[in-house]
């Protein structure tokens, strides 16, 4: 049996809390993905997902626990990890052709000046932006910003891509188009993709599975959600698939009545679950009263 593409095996976090104790904001945390899978995390602010995206990525490290790509514990930022945050991260100083030029070249430094170009301008096509290739970031809308962004994480072509929250900033109907952006570039490369969300319906929109955690402290990856609807999807269409509807309600189920108590398997790896099927019936715990759980939903 092959091993997976990424394997993260008892990865915890847990930082002193300022009283002469630890806070462990998450702990035993295990899953893989496999080459080419666009995963989703959701989970409640507070239970460590950008945390968990950060070591992933060689930004932070774990207290325990250890990450394996490719068949190589991850140690330290790498080229074959890219990494798109919310706050776009550009350099002011370029134009939006040479903030993809600068990272194109950094990832192939033997390439001639026309190969590193043509590569770059390719990917800015590709996020519709091959009209504002001269503008300064100071010069372009959040959305745009957001889109070369997205496009250089690309344009590297990294083996895993992390996205942590891209389109938390934007409004709802740039958020939208750029959704269908990144559906489309994911289309053509197929790139393993780990992307963080507070939004349901984004990651039924992208995700081949979606992963559930639970509230923090102590949190824990507690579900493998399978998103059974196939590719390619739209925004404008997608609600008309009867597992979009099926997968929507389970993971609403979760965020407000189930976080506070779901648990993992024994061994610590996600309960893997099939919405879509019709047979998942949502586990009862202990609930939580309407008001806490309005609030959770509300900051999910």
């Amino acid at each position: 049996m092959s091993k997976p593409f990424l394997q993260v095996d008892g990865l915890s976090k847990v930082y002193p809390d300022g009283q002469g104790g630890d806070l462990t904001v998450f702990e035993d945390v295990r899953f893989a993905l496999e080459k080419g899978e666009f995963v989703c995390i959701i989970g409640h602010s507070g239970c460590g997902k950008s945390t968990i995206l950060n070591v992933l990525a060689g930004l932070d490290e774990a207290s325990s626990g250890n990450v394996v790509m490719s068949g190589k514990e991850v140690k330290g930022p790498g080229l074959e990890r890219g990494v798109v945050f919310q706050n776009y991260s550009l350099l002011p100083w370029k134009t939006t052709l040479n903030n993809i030029v600068f990272a194109v070249r950094a990832r192939w430094p033997k390439w001639s000046k026309e190969q590193v170009r043509e590569h770059s301008e390719r990917y800015l096509k590709m996020v519709g932006l091959d009209h504002a290739l001269n503008r300064k970031p100071s010069q372009l809308s959040g959305g745009m910003r957001q889109r070369v962004s997205i496009a250089r994480a690309f344009a590297t072509q990294p083996e895993l891509l992390l996205l942590d929250e891209p389109f938390g900033a934007l409004d709802a109907l740039t958020r939208g188009v750029i959704q269908d952006e990144l559906v489309k570039i994911w289309e053509e490369t197929r790139q393993t993709v780990f992307m963080i969300t507070h939004d349901v319906d984004e990651a039924i929109l992208l995700s081949d599975r979606i992963f559930l955690m639970s509230n923090g402290p102590n949190a824990r990856i507690a579900e493998s959600v399978k998103v059974d609807i196939p590719h390619p999807r739209a925004r404008a269409t997608i609600f008309q698939n009867p597992a979009y509807h099926r997968t929507r309600d389970y993971l609403v189920d979760f965020l407000v009545n189930r976080s506070g108590s779901a648990l993992p398997e024994k061994d610590g790896s996600p309960k893997f679950v099939e919405p879509a099927s019709g047979d998942v019936t949502p586990a009862s715990g202990p609930s939580e009263s309407k008001a806490e759980s309005a609030a959770r939903a509300v900051n999910a």
